[in-house]
């Protein structure tokens, strides 16, 4: 538990330089992501100290056996969570979830105490993940962790995903046998050769738990029924980094569709038990794509957005995207 408390503490604590700076609880960082690395932090020093952080007391109403008693309860939790939360909301609802029996007032102390998002800020996600295929589905894939770099903007991503022996064009097979021997003879000159045309081919070795390799390969992703905002549009790069957030480090369920003209599979997206596509419209970040998907859940998602003007609905008439790139189409 420590190891993993540790390493995410690593990862949220990187320095920043952004300009404006929201105290966020405490520890006093202006990182979106302070609250959980404080959080993770704190537990990891209560592991081995048995002590709940200075400054707790002036928080939250209950004793310090009580706060003892919760940070033994979250610890637990975090070490439960695969993978452990990762954004402030994540945290906040592992949080709330934990300490559902103990005072409200307490609760919210603490998610104060660490900036994290209060009880009624949450947006509620309810979409249930399928048990089997629905009607339509051609196909699902499974990815490696996604990197967050592979987002191209907030309704798209290049990620790679699990292969089967038996899918993979013979060219790049052969160069995988090959790269294999020449490692075993300790050619490593010549297995990297063989990588390198591996990646070439659109296939990537990744290492999994036990140390083995796996074969995966790339894919290009359109999530289906929603449009983003272009990156050139406002809230645009917004959109691209909410996505970014909900998938990186994860890996991820496609159910699969169709394949759009740009050769783009089209599907639903499934990560650590959200429906990626809810997330995004309920997080006011895109638009239900009425004139390629008809589900009434899609839109009422996106006129729960706007009633609360979340995300791109701040504005007062926000342009929709495939407006945006008729007129500059038109005007190029």
């Amino acid at each position: 538990m420590g190891n993993v408390l540790r390493s995410l503490y690593g990862w949220c604590c990187k320095p920043t330089t952004t300009g404006d700076s929201d105290y966020l609880g405490p520890h006093g960082a202006s990182a979106p992501t302070v609250g959980v690395s404080a959080l993770a932090h704190d537990l990891f020093n209560f592991e081995n100290t048995s002590q709940v952080p200075e400054g707790l007391s002036r928080h939250v109403q209950s004793s310090e056996r009580a706060q003892a008693e919760c940070y033994g309860k979250l610890l637990e939790a975090w070490r439960e969570a695969r993978p452990p939360p990762q954004t402030p909301e994540e945290a906040a609802r592992l949080v709330i979830q934990t300490l559902e029996r103990h005072q409200l007032a307490d609760v919210e102390g603490l998610l104060a105490f660490y900036g994290l998002p209060l009880p009624d800020t949450l947006i509620q996600l309810s979409a249930e993940i399928p048990t089997s295929l629905p009607e339509g589905v051609q196909f699902e894939l499974y990815t490696v962790p996604v990197d967050a770099r592979a987002v191209g903007d907030g309704d798209g991503m290049t990620v790679y995903v699990r292969t089967e022996s038996e899918s993979v064009p013979g060219e790049v097979s052969l160069a995988v046998d090959k790269r294999k021997e020449a490692r075993a003879r300790k050619d490593y000159t010549l297995a990297d050769e063989y990588k390198q045309m591996i990646i070439d081919s659109g296939y990537r070795f990744f290492k999994i738990q036990n140390g083995e390799e796996i074969l995966a390969r790339k894919c290009r992703i359109r999530l289906r029924g929603i449009d983003a905002p272009e990156l050139e549009m406002p809230y645009g790069n917004e959109a691209k980094e909410e996505l970014a957030n909900l998938v990186q480090g994860r890996c991820l369920r496609v159910l699969v569709y169709e394949k759009d003209e740009h050769e783009r599979v089209v599907g639903d997206v499934y990560c650590n038990g959200i429906f990626v596509q809810e997330a995004m419209l309920k997080r006011g970040f895109a638009w239900h794509f009425k004139a390629f998907d008809q589900r009434l859940a899609f839109a009422t998602w996106e006129r729960e957005a706007r009633e609360k003007r979340v995300g791109l609905w701040a504005d007062a008439n926000p342009e929709e995207p495939w407006k945006w790139k008729k007129r500059n189409r038109r005007e190029g």
